[in-house]
């Protein structure tokens, strides 16, 4: 997929499952954003048992946000086996909310094929 070859890689090179704690894992799933300007920024989630973890996706745009940028042209998330994850709900939503651009962020759903934001949240 034209454009996504170096994001993918990015987000399966970082997921490395650890258990923190007897209630916390992280790193199950990797995630990568490419930025308007071309950067690429990483992240892994955080699961707890009470709920309180964050996605791959909130991770890397955490990153990205901190060096002062928000719009993403590409995003990609992997589970432990390296296989692309389409964003959950609350992802599409956050991703969305940071600046009105990211309708138009390519998200890959498998890897054959993306599709822009805006078409997984037809209804806003």
């Amino acid at each position: 997929m034209s454009g996504f070859e170096a994001l993918l890689a990015a987000a399966r090179a970082v997921v490395a499952p650890r258990q923190l704690t007897e209630s916390a894992v992280c790193g199950t799933v990797g995630a990568a954003i490419e930025t308007a300007s071309g950067d690429v920024f990483v992240g892994v989630c955080v699961d707890t048992a009470s709920s309180l973890g964050f996605c791959a996706e909130h991770s890397a745009a955490a990153a990205m946000l901190t060096s002062g940028q928000s719009e993403i042209v590409r995003m990609v998330a992997v589970d432990r086996h390296g296989a692309v994850l389409a964003p959950c709900g609350r992802c599409r939503e956050f991703i969305i909310q940071l600046d009105a651009a990211n309708a138009d962020t390519l998200v890959m759903i498998d890897v054959n094929s993306s599709i822009a934001l805006r078409e997984l949240l037809p209804f806003r």
